[in-house]
């Protein structure tokens, strides 16, 4: 391997490291600019799917055949923990809202975070918990793959009865705001791989300010009950997101996995992509719906810090 591309991967990683750092901070600015000048946010209020393209289009330029070739190479960690993704997180949110006793609008938003995939940031918190890198890449992007299909169904079978879902519609803007984003990405980085690499380092960056404008968005559209609905939306997230990562990092163990894989395993379920619920609550729910995924966007950034910390520190006590 050349100088010239561990000094990038070095300088890739840095710059995500940050961005993951400051993902929280960004994302608590966005939902204050959005509660406190809903009229800034105005211009830009239709801008939820562009914005989530940007986010794929960006994932899909860091993918590598090599993410692909892992499923060939090591199937039983994927399967297991692709399975656990769309299994566990779905279930703990029905459970949640169910013990909570959730209005039907914040209900089925918590359901919607718990039927998506898992979000890009799990990867570089996976890196940071030494976990298995190369299984959270490979499973972030094979259940993104699938969230077409399953995100909608799910959603479909398990809110539908909280509110109207059209789950057709719903699989159709996965596709065009999703699938077709990253696949486009991925064919650029086969295409122009040197012009990509020189653009990796700032990717994280570009998420991160995506995800805030979406979250800026979703306040603004839901902040004449944020001030109500906050708290309790605050503990469904923090629940969802705990049982997640438990879960995870359990199912893990069960399967009898490596330590690391397992630790991947926690993150990749306990994290969502609620970039993807936040757009699709707005766009087929109600703005209340989405106020979930915006927590969520805050929130598991933190806790997937913390998580990570706790695995170092538990591999520096031994």
């Amino acid at each position: 391997m050349s100088n010239a591309h561990v000094n990038a991967k070095s300088a890739e990683d840095r710059s995500a490291f940050f961005a993951t750092l400051g993902f929280p901070l960004l994302v608590i600015v966005g939902g204050v600019v959005g509660y406190f000048a809903p009229g800034a946010v105005a211009p830009i209020s239709g801008w939820t799917t562009w914005l989530l393209g940007l986010v794929m289009f960006g994932m899909g330029l860091t993918l590598t055949g090599k993410d692909f070739a892992y499923v060939a190479k090591h199937p039983l960690p994927v399967l297991v923990g692709v399975v656990a993704q769309f299994v566990i997180m779905p279930l703990v949110a029905v459970a949640v809202t169910w013990v909570l006793g959730l209005p039907p609008e914040i209900a089925a938003g918590v359901i919607l975070v718990g039927c998506t995939p898992g979000g890009t940031a799990s990867n570089v918190v996976s890196y940071l918990a030494r976990g298995d890198v190369a299984l959270s890449v490979t499973m972030t992007s094979v259940s993104t793959l699938l969230a077409p299909l399953l995100t909608p169904l799910l959603t479909l079978w398990l809110a539908g009865h909280h509110m109207s879902v059209s789950a057709g519609a719903m699989a159709w803007s996965i596709v065009k705001m999703v699938l077709l984003p990253v696949t486009l990405g991925f064919a650029v980085r086969l295409l122009a791989p040197r012009a990509v690499q020189a653009v990796l380092p700032g990717l994280p960056w570009v998420s991160v300010v995506a995800i805030s404008m979406i979250v800026a968005i979703v306040v603004s559209g839901s902040r004449d009950k944020l001030l109500e609905a906050g708290l309790v939306v605050l503990l469904a997230v923090v629940l969802h997101n705990l049982f997640g990562l438990v879960l995870g990092y359990l199912t893990g163990k069960f399967a009898r996995l490596p330590e690391a894989s397992a630790r991947t395993l926690s993150i990749e379920v306990g994290m969502q992509n609620s970039g993807m619920a936040a757009t699709l609550a707005t766009a087929y729910m109600s703005p209340l719906a989405a106020l979930p995924a915006a927590v969520f966007s805050v929130w598991h950034n933190l806790s997937g810090a913390m998580t990570a910390a706790v695995f170092r520190t538990r591999d520096n006590s031994r």
